[in-house]
């Protein structure tokens, strides 16, 4: 099987694809996988090194930009239309999957005229702009929560999960690493300025309270990184702080506690591990899905929710603290993470895909 996988702008839809391109290399002979990823330097960073190729592609999204910055991406539609048409000629692809963000409009089009199968795979509990306009022309569409399938025609829907990097499955459901109680505080893979600030706000509380060999490991993004270094050097909590961490899931390991956004990605890595999470939804995120994505948790006993506006950081450190003094919670909360992860949405893809093109195929 031939696959391109499309998708970017953000490591909440690169790291899906990186896993399904994985199980594809892993899992089915004589197959070649080609990646389509937007221009920006995140993708390259992410995307560089890989068991597979990947070729950028030049656009730009619609949504909430200004009515200069629609005209713009408006205007270099029609050239990712050609370039992308260029790549899937070359390639000559037996499926094309999206796995969300502006760039795999153009892919999918273009693959979608060359009658080539096409699917997508949808993250979060409500549909981004790109996969929603998508839903209309692709064979299958995969879905990562319950309910999200009321937003897509419901008979080309398939609950598959969230794929989830090889690193993550290789230590589903594992033990923690490491004997000290170890809280993991992460916004992304930008970091998060108000989950920082509440940290800063929360952070002599904690101290007060402080558990003998306590650890805090925190992922703050670019902007805050000497701040928020600062903030626990003064109070004399020991604290690992850097802008990015590059193998997130080995520090995940060692969490007893994540304190996080809800972007679908993170969510899905932190279930298969069966992490005990509090959340803090990004309240900016698209059609509200952060808060969604959260909610579904929330209700499945996995984690709490704290909204940004409405929780402050002294807040944020009593429910810290609580669970922290509440193994027996955390017990519960991080068994019912488990229960709701799926280590084996790369291998449902990769099923249905094979599906595509056999099905294809057949009809040649």
């Amino acid at each position: 099987m031939r696959i391109i996988i499309s998708g970017g702008g953000t490591g909440g839809h690169l790291f899906p694809g990186i896993a399904v391109a994985e199980e594809i290399l892993h899992s089915v002979a004589h197959c070649a996988v080609l990646f389509v990823a937007t221009d920006r330097e995140t993708d390259a960073k992410v995307l560089k090194g890989r068991s597979f190729p990947f070729v950028p592609l030049q656009s730009q999204g619609i949504k909430g930009k200004s009515i200069v910055q629609k005209l713009i991406a408006l205007l270099k539609l029609p050239m990712s239309f050609l370039h992308a048409w260029q790549i899937i000629r070359k390639f000559r692809p037996d499926v094309v999957l999206g796995v969300g963000g502006y760039v795999t409009g153009p892919v999918l089009l273009a693959a979608w005229l060359m009658q080539i199968p096409t699917c997508i795979h949808e993250q979060n509990s409500v549909p981004g702009l790109a996969n929603r306009m998508l839903a209309k022309i692709v064979r299958k569409i995969f879905i990562s929560i319950p309910g999200s399938d009321r937003r897509f025609p419901s008979d080309k829907c398939v609950l598959t999960g969230n794929p989830v990097r090889k690193e993550v499955r290789a230590m589903a459901g594992g033990e923690k690493r490491g004997e000290s109680f170890t809280l993991v505080v992460m916004g992304g893979s930008l970091g998060a300025h108000s989950i920082n600030m509440m940290m800063i706000d929360g952070v002599r509380l904690i101290k007060r309270t402080f558990p003998e060999g306590f650890n805090i490991i925190h992922q703050t993004g670019k902007q805050d990184v000497k701040t928020v270094r600062a903030a626990y050097e003064e109070v004399g909590i020991p604290a690992k702080v850097a802008s990015f961490f590059n193998q997130m899931p080995f520090v995940l390991a060692k969490a007893d506690l994540v304190v996080a956004r809800a972007g679908a990605t993170s969510l899905a890595e932190l279930t298969v591990m069966g992490k005990p999470m509090i959340l803090v939804p990004y309240p900016h995120a698209a059609d509200n899905h952060q808060e969604l994505n959260a909610d579904w948790l929330v209700q499945g006993g996995a984690a709490i929710k704290c909204m940004e506006g409405e929780t402050s950081g002294m807040d944020l450190a009593k429910i810290i603290l609580e669970l922290v003094e509440n193994q027996p919670k955390r017990e519960r909360m991080a068994t019912m993470a488990h229960r709701l992860g799926e280590p084996d949405a790369a291998k449902n893809i990769v099923r249905q895909c094979l599906d595509l093109a056999t099905a294809n195929s057949g009809t040649m």
